[in-house]
């Protein structure tokens, strides 16, 4: 099982399970089956739906930080990072057209069920909202940053949205030159505060 535990592999196949049917149409024989493994065995790792949620959110949380650090790494300046972040949508096009964000539609999946980790959930979006802010108040937007961070968030997840509901690649691409040009804008507007303080 290429050097991962029996568990990472429940894991990563809840995972895919989650984003592509949802948490509520997914079943334990879903899970089960994709690993093949027998139903005994799964429980050995995982007593309920729920403890398998929870493992799914901590993973995407981990790799969602990762993803963050890796940008901060390489990302020279926080427009270039800033720009990593609104790239998501053509990286990710084909999957977010067929399933949607796999962040928007778990946390609104969970808020109609009012399931308990709901507010775990809502932490993926706690990062990249604590994360673009900061990277606004690079910019010199520091009396904005968080409704920068918070209008780039909902745009993002707005073209996620149309994206899945229309399938239109011109569509996300126009979108994300569109954010591009509106980042280019904040960063200009950034530039000319500072020249007149």
């Amino acid at each position: 099982m290429s050097g991962k535990s029996t568990r990472d592999h429940i894991v990563d196949a809840a995972d895919r399970l989650f984003y592509r049917q949802g948490y509520e149409r997914t079943s334990f024989a879903d899970i089960a089956g994709a690993v093949k493994i027998s139903r005994g065995n799964f429980y050995h790792h995982f007593k309920s739906k729920d403890d398998i949620l929870d493992a799914v959110i901590e993973q995407r949380l981990d790799s969602t930080r990762k993803m963050l650090e890796n940008w901060e790494r390489e990302g020279d300046g926080p427009e270039a990072r800033i720009r990593s972040f609104i790239h998501i949508l053509i990286a990710n096009q084909s999957k977010i057209m067929l399933y949607g964000c796999p962040v928007g539609t778990l946390s609104t999946e969970l808020a109609k069920l009012d399931h308990v980790s709901h507010a775990e959930a809502n932490k993926l979006f706690t990062l990249f909202r604590s994360w673009l802010s900061r990277q606004f108040a690079l910019l010199g937007r520091k009396a904005d940053a968080d409704a920068l961070a918070m209008h780039l968030l909902a745009r993002s997840q707005g073209v996620a949205t149309l994206a899945s509901a229309f399938r239109d690649e011109q569509f996300v691409r126009h979108e994300v030159r569109q954010m591009c040009d509106w980042l280019a804008s904040c960063v200009d507007e950034a530039a000319h505060e500072m020249r007149e303080d």
